[in-house]
């Protein structure tokens, strides 16, 4: 018998009992400098899988016979989009459930109708869905026309990772304006997993938004996104500084992001921070360190940027 054979018959001791004791230990140091202390309840947070299932079943309903099953037929499209959001609706509203009663222990009190404060939710959200369609239409459509490369619009909504970013974000920012934070966070960031484009559902964003490649874009939380804007990849629309309150701690929900009008083009490459405003009409080239606020029609490039002796660029 060779050496490796005579190892695997042995039974393998990994010391579980000392390290099982340690995490044990770990949680309770933990929970103990974060006043949880006495939180005995069960895990009540949303599911990040079950959330990525809800998620794609409504990316089916609303676009049934291009993101839906690929043996569907245009005479049980209803159908399918009425059972498929049914299921999608019910799953979702245990999920907002869970993050409403995640909310309220985080506030120190006990959870107070959240079933059916979660109902109301869902049913509001199921209500914006339609419009949320039609918003969805101008951003493919605007992908579609600003692409040479796109040959329809099917290719844009099936292939297109700043099409599949957009979808996940209307709905997330939806949730986020519901209240439902860590909702809307979990559905960006299942996006972020999957395109390498993070944009925070607080985001606002216009209709006919187009984003180009898309690989390492990140759009901040309170950033302002106007109508007919398209930006290529390895944008950042971030913050310039973060704020702090008197302790030391830092200032949330502060508006910190860009402001981006209408029908303004972003390069590749290009940092654009604070919030500042580009102007309406612009064009801001690629690798641009942008810090100030630019008029309305301007063209920003490195060339003219270096040329502005002590300018802020």
């Amino acid at each position: 018998m060779n050496q490796d054979s005579s190892n695997a018959s042995r039974p393998l001791h990994w010391e579980l009992e000392r390290i099982v004791g340690e995490l044990r230990s770990a949680r309770i140091d933990w929970r103990s400098s974060h006043g949880r202390a006495n939180d005995k309840q069960c895990r009540e947070l949303p599911s990040r899988e079950r959330v990525a299932q809800v998620i794609e079943a409504i990316s089916g309903a609303l676009f049934p016979m291009r993101l839906g099953p690929t043996d569907l037929r245009e005479e049980s499209e209803d159908f399918y989009v009425g059972h498929t959001l049914d299921v999608a609706l019910n799953a979702l509203r245990l999920e907002v459930q869970r993050e409403l009663r995640y909310q309220a222990r985080q506030q120190g009190h006990e959870a107070i109708n959240e079933s059916a404060r979660a109902v109301e939710l869902v049913r509001e959200f199921a209500a914006a869905l339609p419009a949320l369609r039609r918003l969805l239409d101008t951003d493919v459509l605007a992908a579609y026309q600003g692409d040479p490369a796109a040959r329809s619009v099917d290719e844009v909504l099936v292939c297109y990772p700043g099409i599949l970013a957009i979808i996940h974000h209307r709905l997330a920012h939806h949730l986020y304006k519901a209240g439902l934070t860590l909702l809307a966070r979990i559905v960006a960031e299942i996006a972020h997993s999957l395109t390498g484009i993070d944009i925070h559902p607080g985001a606002q964003i216009g209709p006919s938004f187009f984003i180009d490649h898309g690989t390492g874009v990140v759009i901040g939380e309170t950033a302002i996104i106007g109508q007919r804007v398209r930006i290529y990849q390895a944008v950042t629309l971030g913050a310039k500084r973060f704020p702090a309150d008197e302790s030391g701690n830092l200032q949330k929900g502060q508006p910190r992001h860009p402001i981006v009008e209408d029908d303004v083009v972003i390069y590749a490459g290009a940092t654009i921070l604070g919030r500042i405003t580009i102007g309406q009409g612009s064009t801001i080239g690629g690798n641009v360190w942008l810090t100030r606020s630019v008029p309305a029609d301007s063209n920003v490039t490195q060339a003219n940027l270096q040329s502005q002796v002590g300018g802020d660029c």
